[in-house]
């Protein structure tokens, strides 16, 4: 009986439909900031610092294919910007937001050290807009062809959006439930100092009670902002605490454009009414009336059927790969085993130093210059995270390999502080890293951290 009125509820939510203006702006949205985002990269020269100048990059597990082209790589740019252009204006959407998906994502994997949870949200949103009907209304693919142009489309289409900010809140929120975040106000009280420049406010910031208020209050609102949004009676004041909230991040800390993102994503939370008001003032704009249709969209079945199961598949795996640093042991703050793509946003202070020895069956010895193989943007990223910190000994492995050195040997001598703590060894100075392999393993060589983190 249970399983009957659960099937009953299900097919019956599958069923609703929900005004298509709320996906078409969203797409709209979606696909200006995207443009804007990776202009404003272009822009900064950020390509060439990042991708070009480097002599190595940093590889994710799986994915060391994944490379910078030389030159070619502003193709990849280039390319990224034009299917977030079609994106926005309905042109060839399916084929516009496969490329986008797979442009960005291929930019995002390129280099670990420039990872940054927005990127990864990114990705996430391009890859679900895939297979949503956003282009139903209001794009050039409807103009060309009236067929596409419908009214309502399943609701189902916008709450997958709606659920995967949610899904970055409520787990932001969860990860800030630990006992440096709420009962030390680290790193908070290490970050906030760094602005007291600011007009007005500059000078509370080096206030301790302050960076337990920034504290809380990021937590509280992480855990609840996505609820809030959600629900009519309060999406109101949630939306204005999310812009308050987001232009607050974007004066404190520099973190690009993942606020406006975030500002711009949260207006998907309206009712298709707000929406469809939205389009009138475009259309308007534009010299033009907005049209009314009255047909629904519906999927062929098979595509139907496909949709269903890849987001079913999808928010499982959301729900749960957060979780994953549970099969490790260790402070995950130290060891950062599951810790990137578990929506752990700005929770700690790790900085350090790493040294490498090299050396050979022949005698040979040598302290390597860092400087020599790295940019300072990638020596400091690798400094404090193992999995880097192993990759780098594979690659002086390998470079002295080639200048004729027999079995070359690396070992890492590191100090490493996390959120102001005293400085220590972050991995076992003993252990020779050029025979160590990456993998999904614990990597026993890292040090045991003398503190521990209490929370999720």
């Amino acid at each position: 009986m249970m399983v009957t009125n659960l099937k009953g509820s299900i097919f019956h939510y599958l069923s609703q439909t929900s005004s298509a203006a709320s996906l078409v702006v969203f797409r709209m949205m979606f696909g200006l900031l995207m443009v804007l985002s990776i202009a404003r990269f272009w822009a900064k020269g950020w390509i060439e610092e990042l991708y070009l100048n480097p002599s190595y990059h940093f590889t994710f597990y799986g994915f060391e294919w994944v490379r910078p082209f030389g030159s070619f790589t502003y193709l990849i740019f280039a390319g990224a910007i034009l299917f977030g252009l079609m994106i926005t204006l309905g042109l060839w959407y399916r084929l516009a937001s496969v490329g986008f998906f797979l442009t960005f994502t291929y930019i995002e994997l390129m280099d670990k050290s420039t990872y940054l949870n927005h990127y990864y949200f990114i990705s996430l949103i391009s890859f679900l807009m895939i297979f949503l009907p956003a282009n139903c209304l209001y794009s050039l693919d409807a103009k060309n062809n009236p067929n596409l142009q419908v009214a309502r489309i399943p609701r189902w289409t916008i709450d997958c959006l709606k659920l995967m900010v949610l899904i970055l809140y409520f787990y932001a929120g969860l990860a800030k439930i630990n006992s440096d975040w709420l009962l030390k106000a680290l790193p908070m009280r290490i970050w906030l100092p760094a602005n007291n420049h600011l007009p007005w406010i500059g000078s509370l910031l080096n206030l301790s009670w302050v960076a337990f208020l920034f504290s809380w209050i990021g937590c509280l609102y992480d855990l609840s902002i996505g609820f809030l949004l959600w629900k009519k009676d309060t999406r109101g004041i949630a939306y204005l605490l999310v812009v308050l909230f987001h232009l607050m991040t974007a004066v404190l800390f520099p973190i690009g454009m993942f606020p406006y993102i975030m500002i711009g994503t949260g207006l998907i939370f309206f009712s298709g009414s707000f929406h469809e008001k939205i389009v009138q003032k475009i259309k308007t704009f534009f010299g033009g009336k907005a049209r009314r249709f009255d047909r629904v969209f519906q999927y062929p079945p098979f595509a139907y059927k496909m949709t269903l199961t890849v987001f079913t598949l999808f928010f499982a795996l959301q729900l749960t790969l957060p979780f994953r640093y549970m099969l490790h042991p260790g402070e995950l703050f130290w060891t950062e085993q599951g810790y990137r793509f578990s929506w752990r946003v700005m929770l700690m202070e790790k900085s350090g130093e790493a040294t490498f020895l090299v050396k050979d069956r022949q005698g040979k010895l040598l302290e390597v210059n860092n400087k020599d193989f790295l940019t300072p943007l990638q020596e400091k990223m690798m400094a404090t995270q193992p999995d880097m910190i192993l990759e780098y000994a594979h690659i002086l492995r390998d470079h002295y390999k080639d200048l004729g050195w027999e079995n070359p040997e690396v070992y890492a001598d590191t100090y490493v502080s996390l959120n102001g703590r005293r400085g220590k060894a972050l991995v076992d100075p003993q252990v020779n890293l050029a025979l160590e392999k990456e993998s999904f393993k614990n990597k026993y060589w890292i040090e045991n951290w003398d503190d521990e983190i209490k929370g999720f």
